[in-house]
């Protein structure tokens, strides 16, 4: 079977939290809140195999993989720091991955993509025949991205299981709470970038932090004062402290 589909430059899609690779997130580390998002799947998931290559097997009884995600931490009503009033992407031609992969997911088997070219409510994609066919049999006809992608969150996956092996350690409720997530997916565990920069010995970790501190007190502030965002702006909030701290250090 054919698929047909063709992005419109609608911009629906450019709201609320982006998946990252970690290169493309130091890359636009100017731009975007990042935090890193934990998610788990149960072994007799599909794509659980793929899980197990791009995150890890959990370290307890519960058969399940996590993966962990740098993530553009943004409230699902927010654009895209990049989004221009007109809905275009303002860095159209550095944007990540993600975005140039879309609608293919790589956290997917390339069989496993049918369902991702079905539109979400209010987005203008065009997926008629007279779009182009993108899908065809279970194979993707330009997998170029899509493979770039891939190669880079696997590229990643030793990196990804270090700053694991680290929250573990020191960190012990966060395998609880995957343990927990195992018997149910449903949800997510967010750490901070913090955590990440100093579980890794990040080399550039002052100058991150430098370039993270302001983006991380706009946020604060154009979450402030709303209940429907405290979560996070209480995060915003104690990763700017933290991003201070960082970037104090010599």
């Amino acid at each position: 079977m054919e698929f047909h589909f063709s992005c419109t430059e609608c911009g629906k899609c450019c709201f609320g939290c982006l998946p990252l690779t970690l290169d493309d997130a130091l890359a636009h580390i100017g731009s975007f809140p990042l935090a890193f998002v934990w998610t788990t799947v149960p072994s007799s998931a599909r794509n659980y195999p793929l899980a197990t290559k791009l995150g890890f097997a959990l370290p307890t009884g519960k058969r399940a993989a996590a993966i962990i995600m740098p993530t553009a931490y943004i409230p699902s009503s927010f654009p895209c720091p990049e989004l221009s009033n007109d809905g275009r992407c303002g860095i159209h031609e550095n944007k990540p991955s993600r975005c140039k992969t879309m609608p293919f997911y790589p956290y997917r088997e390339e069989a496993d993509q049918r369902d991702m070219l079905i539109p979400r409510k209010t987005w203008l994609c065009q997926t008629s025949l007279a779009a182009p066919v993108v899908y065809r049999n279970g194979t993707i006809v330009d997998r170029a991205n899509f493979d770039i992608e891939r190669k880079a969150l696997l590229d990643q996956a030793p990196v990804m299981q270090q700053y694991a092996n680290y929250m573990f350690k020191y960190s012990p409720w966060v395998i609880g709470s995957l343990a927990a997530m195992a018997s149910n997916p449903a949800g997510s565990v967010i750490t901070s970038l913090s955590s990440f920069l100093t579980a890794t010995k990040h080399l550039d970790a002052t100058e991150i932090a430098r370039q993270q501190l302001p983006v991380f007190e706009e946020f604060a502030a154009r979450t402030a004062d709303n209940p429907e965002f405290a979560d996070y702006h209480r995060n915003y909030s104690g990763w700017a402290k933290e991003m201070a701290y960082l970037s104090s250090r010599a």
